[in-house]
């Protein structure tokens, strides 16, 4: 009865397996499943080739589903192949990543593709702490983030709906405990200071393993920090007694041991050793980080993880590949921050603020409000049930347009002069801008990955074709005639100070639809309040629109890498390293010439194609300084953009 109780408990653990593997292969072409199955708990150092490509592959898919460009998306996939001893090489597109993965011995390629397209600035900045949390724990440094502590933590409580005042949580306690370190005339003087640092700060300077952070441990009892300095103290004399073996094993190693050396590390093997290609005190460390233990666990709510990596002599050491595919589960079901509701109002106050900048004045600012606001919301519930996107656009602009064309003949009821106002229906279609789409298109061309590059242009110019047509239907239906804004006559130094506040609102909007954390939100309005401000002015002096867009956009990725240097330099607390791609963008997507687009559009509808050229080549040069601008900022500041190598 016991063998056939663990043949069927074999049984089922296997089809579990196999169902969660499937699952994370959805829209790839499923290769070696059963090798995938068969290394699910163990260590992923230690696994085979497929379980890796897995894991690698997935990263890249949830970071192209979010938005990004596909320079990020092979960044990220290498990240997380690096500590794996594995070389990939992905051909990455609008919706589909082709890699090909090896790890010197076997080969295997990845084909996956997505449904739709999307963003999510949230998931781009989660997977930039797993991939730090992935790497540290593995035995190498963090590339993202200077304090691993945090991403080792925020991986812990993915389950949490605001990740953001997490992080923050977990920032402020690190900083605290620095303090107190500062103040502390002698290490080791507080015992709970002492029980706190072993839980979250590297013992070692050298040692780039972050150690797990037991946020929620606040009750520290007498025998608990007695018992915790005490294991602090055995851990270290057993790492030295380690050392001191290992160092006398490597003297009675001989030349052929040193020839049968694997060419990638292996940080889960009990006797493993770095490459030969690592000398000197890189090497040192690198040996020091190797033999440290890593957490025995990683995150509260796995609990339910099966203890069998233990008994099978893994002795929990590394990540293994469940525990790898569980977090990134976490990341890629996560629930959107903001309800369809709030997301619409977001939607209102971003194209509001979009016509003030563009000239408009208050009726307009109220037709677009309520256009708007209820097309984004239309928008959402729509992309609940995978429609097409296409089709969800042209709806939704259709109804913004009527509804803002509806909001000013109802306030024309009480003020006639409203019904002049044909021009703000223009400002309730501009929530439908796939601004990061357009942008990453001229990044990637700007990396030579001009595959990528066309796709998302091609994608940008066909949801503006379908909103613009939807626009144009709508005007000709109830005959609308765009003329423009009545200039409104405010002074220079209030029109100024508007803009700053509109600028600011406007991007703060533009970022709540792109789903990200309010603490990213008000960062990147602060960086578009100023460049747009900027851009706007120096355009009233002289300067012509596309040197505008140009300097706006370039001034805005010098923001964004000062503010990104200035956490690595711990003059920012570390929460607040977002990407750079997560400010830059929604902080230039409301520089996007939407007027000018639909402009052409309807006057190509009217068959008046010389004054529909006009415009639209008035659109193309604002759209292609924009990643022009962008791009040069990460030249000026990023060596890996400096160079071709």
């Amino acid at each position: 009865m016991e063998n056939v109780s663990e043949s069927q408990h074999q049984e089922d653990h296997k089809e579990h397996g196999a169902i969660a593997v499937s699952h994370f292969h959805t829209h790839s072409i499923p290769l070696d499943m059963e090798d995938i199955e068969r290394d699910w708990d163990k260590p992923i150092a230690e696994a085979g080739i497929a379980a890796k490509a897995s894991v690698i592959v997935r990263v890249g898919l949830l970071d192209l589903s979010a938005g990004t460009g596909s320079f990020r998306v092979r960044e990220m996939m290498h990240r997380i192949a690096y500590p794996l001893g594995v070389h990939v090489r992905a051909d990455v597109n609008l919706t589909d990543i082709e890699a090909a993965c090896t790890d010197g011995k076997d080969r295997i390629t990845e084909v996956i593709d997505l449904p739709s397209t999307g963003v999510n600035t949230e998931r781009i900045w989660l997977l930039e702490h797993f991939a730090d949390w992935f790497s540290v724990n593995l035995g190498e440094e963090s590339m993202y983030h200077v304090q691993p502590e945090v991403s080792q933590g925020l991986m812990q409580h993915l389950d949490a709906k605001d990740a953001s005042q997490v992080s923050a949580d977990l920032s402020k306690q690190l900083r605290k405990e620095e303090k107190e370190e500062k103040a502390s005339s002698r290490p080791g003087q507080d015992a709970v200071l002492d029980a706190l640092e072993d839980a979250s700060r590297h013992v070692d300077p050298g040692d780039p393993r972050a150690h797990q952070l037991h946020v929620h441990e606040t009750d520290w009892s007498q025998s608990a920090m007695a018992q915790s300095l005490a294991a602090r103290a055995a851990d270290e004399q057993a790492r030295e007694a380690e050392q001191t073996a290992e160092q006398a094993a490597e003297t009675r190693r001989t030349p052929a041991s040193d020839a049968m050396e694997s060419d990638f590390p292996d940080h889960a093997a009990e006797s493993s050793d770095k490459p030969s290609r690592l000398r000197g005190p890189k090497a040192t460390k690198a040996t020091k980080a190797a033999n440290r233990k890593p957490p025995k666990e990683y995150a509260e709510h796995f609990d339910h993880l099966d203890n069998a990596s233990g008994a099978n002599g893994n002795g929990g050491r590394g990540i293994t590949v469940r525990q790898a595919h569980q977090r990134l589960d976490m990341i890629e079901h996560r629930k959107p921050l903001y309800s369809p509701a709030f997301a619409g109002l977001a939607s209102a106050i971003a194209c509001a603020s979009f016509v003030f900048l563009l000239g408009g004045g208050p009726y307009d600012m109220v037709g677009a409000f309520v256009g708007a606001g209820l097309g984004h919301w239309l928008r959402r519930l729509l992309f609940k049930r995978h429609l097409n996107q296409f089709f969800v656009t042209f709806v939704c602009v259709a109804l913004a347009a009527l509804a803002c064309t509806g909001t000013l003949r109802l306030i024309g009821l009480f003020d006639p002069i409203a019904l002049q106002h044909d021009t703000a229906y223009i400002g309730a279609m501009l929530f439908v801008i796939p601004g990061f789409p357009l942008i990453t298109s001229g990044l990637d061309m700007a990396k030579i990955d001009f595959p990528s590059g066309i796709q998302r242009l091609a994608y940008f110019l066909c949801i503006v074709l379908m909103a613009t047509l939807a626009g144009w239907m709508v005007a000709s239906i109830v005959h609308l005639n765009p003329t423009g804004f009545e200039p409104l006559g405010l002074n220079v130094w209030v029109n100024g100070a508007l803009r700053f506040v509109f600028a600011f609102l406007g991007v703060w909007g533009f970022s709540i639809m792109f789903n990200s954390p309010q603490r990213m939100c008000l960062v990147a309005a602060t960086i578009g309040a100023i460049t747009d401000t900027l851009r706007l002015e120096i355009v009233d002096h002289g300067v012509p629109a596309e040197a505008g867009a140009f300097i706006g956009a370039l001034l805005a990725g010098l923001l964004a890498t000062a503010w990104r240097s200035s956490v690595r330099k711990g003059w920012l607390a570390p929460h607040f390293g977002y990407p750079r791609i997560c400010l830059t963008v929604p902080s230039i997507v409301i520089m996007v010439p939407g007027l000018y687009m639909y402009q052409a559009m309807f006057h190509l509808g009217s068959f008046d194609t010389l004054t529909a050229l006009d415009w639209a080549f008035k659109a193309f040069m604002v759209i292609i300084c924009l990643p022009i601008g962008l791009a040069m900022a990460r030249v000026i500041t990023d060596k890996s953009w400096r160079y071709d190598i």
